[in-house]
């Protein structure tokens, strides 16, 4: 038996997640399905790195399942591509120690967020990036990043439904990033909480627009209080970047 690390990208658009779930179609049972196919009949399971909710993306998924099919990596890769559908791209597949987990050996994760400021609302990037036309004080919400960088309790910061009860994370480094009439967010972390990253998206564009200070951000971070963060932001602005592992 012989362990493969996949690297995977998805556009999230018309999946519920990720994860495995009874009302309705998702990344996992997809290739799940193409491994099963690849294996005559016999179930597959594959782990992630972690869970991408409905409508988010993914451009550096990574994935690990065994094996006992003497294929190289990238027949195997080339195989996945085949039986899995084109929402799904099989970026690499390579062949690791038995003891790699591609959750729990992860060191951090880095998620963008595409924001497009264009006046005109533009059809094409309607899946990939949140239209936001708006006048925004860029300098404002760096001042106010700074305020989120760090290790803190998130509390303020993750979605009621959240079922970790340690809420401390440690962000590294969140960049705002413009180009054009595309405004990205860039969060580097040791780990994110249900909903985290979009909640510091919407948290950052209310400052940008004068709803929030850095003052009052700094405040909703300590409060740890849920109900004195910002909205939520809508999901298809959000991609799983990168994972990190020693």
């Amino acid at each position: 038996m012989k362990r493969f690390k996949a690297i995977i990208q998805y556009d999230g658009t018309d999946f519920v997640g990720y994860q495995i779930q009874p009302n309705g179609r998702t990344v996992q049972e997809e290739i799940e399905k193409a491994l099963q196919r690849m294996h005559k009949g016999t179930p597959v399971k594959i782990v992630g790195s972690g869970r991408t909710d409905t409508g988010v993306h993914a451009k550096g998924q990574v994935i690990h399942f065994d094996s006992p099919l003497l294929i190289p990596p990238d027949k195997y890769r080339k195989a996945l591509q085949t039986y899995t559908p084109y929402d799904i791209s099989f970026v690499s597949v390579e062949e690791v120690a038995s003891d790699f987990h591609a959750r729990f050996g992860t060191t951090g994760k880095e998620y963008r967020y595409f924001v497009s400021r264009s006046t005109v609302f533009d059809p094409f990037a309607r899946r990939f990036a949140l239209h936001y036309p708006f006048a925004l004080d860029i300098a404002k919400m760096r001042e106010a990043a700074d305020v989120l960088t760090g290790e803190h309790d998130f509390t303020s910061f993750c979605a009621a439904g959240s079922g970790r009860e340690d809420k401390v994370r440690t962000i590294y480094a969140i960049d705002i990033i413009e180009d054009g009439d595309t405004l990205t967010f860039s969060f580097k972390g040791n780990g994110f909480l249900y909903n985290m990253v979009r909640i510091l998206v919407g948290t950052l564009l209310d400052v940008g627009n004068g709803r929030l200070s850095a003052q009052q951000v700094k405040e909703n971070l300590e409060a740890q209080d849920r109900t004195k963060g910002a909205k939520t932001a809508s999901p298809q602005g959000l991609f799983l970047w990168e994972v990190y592992y020693d």
